[in-house]
């Protein structure tokens, strides 16, 4: 369990337990992020299934980033879940999958989301109960008001390049980060970007988020502090929406997670990007 004595949100981390504790309150939706085979095999009792992989958006011009914005509205709307619930991501571990799901709760507006510390590991190994039948959630509307200060678009990491308040965040693998591994038409990085890999912020021992004390220090060794506008962002906005939970847990006050991330940024014709260390 994070450690809520240096955490800014510590609410934000549910433990197995509290989970546990609170699965017959009304109003409550779990949902479950991994594949739909792993769901099938054993779940959380009453969670609904949500596999947000692939689930991208590689164009942020404003049609076509609001579109996938309704899209992602209605598809969770589809599995019962609704905007006025508490909602609980989970996912094999702490891991992108339910972050990025997070995140994008906040982008659309929710008022309590959370995340599974552990995910269902964790719930596992506090050996709590699995469920394997249930009956299918009936749809729901899901109502929204999205909030741009939640979301980076290629437009606005070109105003942070050189912005003095603003920082940018690139939470992908080294190789990625300079180019030896190309993963769209150009490989490299957003100039002025700052290269913190996802991996840093979890305990791959036991699958949750590192204590806050850690994290904090990780971030600030990268020069990532609280009073700069950061903007994250990875491959395809999945990596990045971790570091994005990991800052939101601290309270940094101004976060935008890059939804299209390099997908975009490699592929658009026009950008600035600088290659090596």
């Amino acid at each position: 369990m994070s450690d809520a004595r240096t955490a800014a949100n510590p609410d934000l981390l549910w433990s197995a337990e509290r989970l546990n504790a609170a699965l017959d309150t009304p109003g409550l939706s779990i949902v479950d992020t991994r594949q739909a085979e792993h769901f099938a095999a054993g779940r959380i009792p009453g969670a609904r299934h949500f596999d947000p992989y692939f689930v991208n958006c590689d164009d942020t011009d404003p049609a076509p980033l609001a579109s996938f914005t309704r899209m992602w509205a209605n598809m969770l709307g589809w599995r019962g879940v609704k905007p006025t619930d508490r909602i609980v991501f989970y996912g094999a571990f702490t891991d992108m999958c339910a972050a990025r799901c997070f995140w994008f709760a906040e982008y659309l507006g929710v008022e309590s989301v959370h995340v599974l510390d552990g995910g269902i590991k964790a719930w596992r190994d506090a050996g709590l109960p699995i469920e394997r039948e249930g009956a299918p959630p009936s749809s729901a509307k899901f109502p929204f008001q999205a909030v741009p200060e939640r979301v980076a678009t290629y437009a606005s990491l070109l105003d942070a390049i050189d912005d003095p308040q603003s920082l940018i965040l690139d939470n992908r693998s080294r190789a990625e980060f300079t180019g030896a591994d190309r993963r769209a038409k150009y490989g490299g990085a957003v100039p002025n970007a700052r290269h913190c890999d996802w991996e840093e912020l979890y305990d791959h021992a036991t699958g949750r988020m590192k204590p806050p004390a850690e994290l904090r220090a990780i971030f600030e060794a990268h020069g990532v502090t609280p009073d700069k506008k950061i903007s994250v962002y990875c491959n395809t906005g999945f990596r990045s929406a971790h570091a994005y939970l990991a800052l939101r847990l601290l309270g940094y006050p101004h976060v935008r997670n890059y939804v299209g991330s390099w997908q975009e940024w490699g592929n658009r014709e026009g950008l600035p990007i600088v290659r090596g260390d």
